[in-house]
């Protein structure tokens, strides 16, 4: 298959929020609805995850009925992929039209300190390559940037789980800085809906949504970034 109908979903491997008990992990409809829009699209879909093997998935998303979701859990070959993602550390640009980053509490702790990630999106970035992330999967793109290197957020409209939202879920306190705030600290147009409405916005080969009810969206923008790209 052609480099231009891969994509990459990078996974968080972080199962509890800190050094706290609390559980967390990748938002399972963050995962699922892109991964069937690719799929159904005609795409593979490769899972990598910064310590590889399975991939935590928050319980509470767990609970969700949404089609994407049920099909997914009892999807063999998709369950396999998620029980099984590759090693992050041990992927290279080349084999990929895209790089996508589902979102999850667990983005927070372990993708933005992720050197392997940050060094992975900036190929992707030089490359021509579409970059997309949803909720707070843009936190796996703070580390990242241009051959100039200023930031690759630095500029762009970006949308990303809100600073509202947090405080709205009650996790403002348990998150270790606030994606929003951030993106803005490094020069991102931060973009958004009323709190959990879908948005999502497309920059050129960038990609971004605001919280689980975008994943829909960004998963179309992507498709159709994609298709500009190649």
């Amino acid at each position: 298959m052609s480099h231009d109908k891969r994509i990459l979903m990078v996974l968080t491997s972080q199962a509890t929020m800190g050094e706290s008990n609390r559980p967390t992990g990748v938002w399972f409809e963050e995962l699922s609805t892109p991964y069937y829009h690719f799929i159904d699209a005609g795409f593979e879909v490769v899972l990598a995850s910064p310590k590889g093997g399975l991939v935590p998935v928050d319980p509470h998303s767990r609970e969700e009925t949404t089609p994407s979701v049920v099909r997914f859990a009892s999807d063999e070959r998709a369950m396999s992929l998620l029980e099984n993602s590759l090693l992050l550390a041990e992927i290279v640009s080349a084999p990929y039209a895209a790089i996508f980053l589902p979102g999850g509490h667990g983005t927070m702790f372990d993708l933005p300190e992720d050197f392997a990630l940050a060094h992975l999106i900036e190929a992707f970035w030089r490359e021509g390559k579409v970059v997309a992330a949803v909720c707070h999967g843009p936190a796996g793109l703070l580390g990242a940037s241009d051959e100039a290197g200023k930031s690759i957020l630095d500029g762009p409209r970006i949308s990303a789980f809100s600073n509202e939202e947090e405080d709205a879920a009650g996790l403002t306190e348990a998150m270790p800085f606030l994606l929003e705030s951030r993106i803005r600290e490094l020069g991102g147009l931060y973009e958004g809906a009323p709190k959990f409405e879908p948005y999502a916005v497309k920059d050129g080969r960038l990609v971004t949504g605001q919280n689980p009810m975008s994943s829909e969206l960004v998963a179309q923008l992507t498709i159709q970034a994609i298709a500009e790209s190649v």
